[in-house]
């Protein structure tokens, strides 16, 4: 479109230092003239190079060049484990969760996006239209490997990810939690040990600890993600059953494997004969740029059980996910009848649809940039009010900020602390089998910048001082 040029055109001259922090930017009559294009295009322009936090207007100003403060130091490469352990999580962690939902705390541990930003409207249509295409057909059950033309629309866009997925390699699931519980079952028995990142994301911990399965945590980057080295010495010493690990955009830390990283993994596991469970669910989430690929992509072998949602980026309650589990995948289909039967037909319906409409290519766009927007404004009231010498991961998608505190701060008592000045978060302990992480915490950034959520960082940051002190 027009406008993405004009907006391309600028956000070269920013990153060029052609416009500086605090310049600003041609009016939109002067740019309107300049480009030749009309007064809406630039208009257009503005509101994208806006959502991307790149320039910000000012009333009775014009627009300008964003002023950036400067970014906090990133953590260090974790430390890995020799030693699996048994993972006893689940209870700490369920009680955390029990507590964030209440509406009086703002919205900093859940790791959900804003209910404003999912496509309701779009989703009711859907719907609407699935339900009178499959009449009486919505009620039986849709058995595995699931609804046909929701496997065909996933399939398509495979090709985003770098792979070439035909329908009958995917198994449509409860969310991605299933896709997850069903390729560890398929791979794994209980006492087996499953090596995956360290931090990692405490859903994955609580299956685990379901299956009677033991973690051993791999050494990992804050911005490349599992330190493949680290695990290759690993798998030279010790059997590892499979691996877990989330390339694309790592929860907690938004971590990004890249390409070379995420094919030396794949090739590695081959050659150990180790299956690779890759959970994708925050793919679709890159803060600028396109959709990296996954590691499946450098799958020769079907090595990879490859596992995502449409639950992050459409409707967490749709609960719709999916699975290409490779050469496991008839133990997938088959653990997939005895744990939940079927997933709901008019929901897989639903989904086809509004994919096959185009809206969910449109939905993301927006969604994306206002995620992005989001994180940076959460990142910049963190380093205005924490301790100075804070460390924050520099996520490269999805939405949630891993904060780093000084080794004197014991974020499980500060969450105490917190929780009594109606303030919430994750403490890094939950995502480490070992209880690792203790000055660390997880900050979800899925609501809209508020002086709700100003406030209570700004409270947080005084306890997080006080415990210093």
């Amino acid at each position: 479109m027009l406008y993405d040029r004009v907006a391309e055109r600028i956000e070269h001259m920013i990153q060029k230092g052609a416009l500086r922090s605090g310049d600003r930017v041609p009016s939109v009559r002067k740019l309107s003239d300049q480009q030749r294009v009309s007064v809406s295009t630039v208009l257009q322009a503005y509101a994208i190079l806006e959502s991307k936090g790149l320039i910000e207007a000012r009333p009775q100003s014009g627009y300008y060049v964003r002023r950036r403060p400067p970014a906090a130091p990133e953590p260090g490469v974790s430390r890995g484990r020799a030693a699996p352990v048994r993972v006893e999580t689940a209870a700490a962690t369920l009680q955390l969760l029990k507590n964030e939902q209440h509406a009086s705390l703002a919205p900093l541990a859940s790791a959900l996006p804003s209910p404003e930003l999912f496509p309701t409207k779009g989703l009711v249509r859907s719907l609407n239209r699935a339900a009178r295409r499959l009449g009486p057909a919505m009620h039986p059950y849709e058995h595995a490997p699931g609804y046909l033309p929701l496997r065909q629309q996933i399939a398509r866009r495979s090709l985003e990810l770098g792979c070439a997925l035909a329908p009958d390699d995917i198994v449509i699931t409860v969310g991605a939690m299933e896709a997850l519980n069903l390729c560890l079952r398929a791979v794994a028995r209980p006492g087996d040990v499953v090596a995956l990142e360290s931090p990692t994301y405490f859903g994955i911990l609580q299956v685990m600890e379901s299956l009677g399965l033991r973690a051993l945590e791999i050494a990992t980057h804050p911005r490349d993600g599992l330190d493949v080295d680290a695990l290759a010495t690993v798998l030279a010493k010790r059997r590892v059953s499979a691996v877990v690990a989330m390339p694309s955009y790592s929860n907690p830390l938004g971590s990004l494997m890249p390409d070379a990283r995420k094919k030396a993994l794949v090739e590695l596991l081959a050659r150990h004969d180790v299956p690779l469970i890759e959970d994708d669910v925050y793919g679709d989430m890159p803060a600028h740029g396109d959709r990296p690929r996954a590691a499946k992509a450098f799958d020769r072998d079907g090595n990879v059980l490859l596992c995502s949602s449409f639950s992050k980026s459409f409707s967490p309650g749709a609960r719709v996910g999916w699975v290409a589990p490779g050469r496991f995948f008839e133990e997938v289909k088959a653990l997939k009848f005895m744990n939940t039967v079927a997933t709901p037909t008019l929901m897989q319906a639903a989904v086809a649809e509004f994919l096959q409409s185009g809206g969910y290519d449109r939905h993301l766009r927006r969604m994306r940039a206002e995620l992005a927007r989001q994180v940076e404004q959460v990142a910049d009231a963190v380093m205005r009010h924490f301790p100075r010498d804070t460390c924050m991961t520099r996520p490269a998608g999805g939405y949630v900020l891993w904060v780093e505190l000084a080794r004197a701060i014991d974020t499980d008592a500060l969450y105490e602390r917190a929780i009594r000045e109606r303030v919430t978060f994750l403490p890094g302990s939950i995502f480490s089998a070992r209880g690792a992480f203790k000055n660390c915490l997880r900050l979800s950034c899925g609501y809209p910048f508020s002086d709700r959520i100003e406030s209570s960082l700004r409270i947080l940051g005084r306890l997080a001082c006080d415990q210093a002190a």
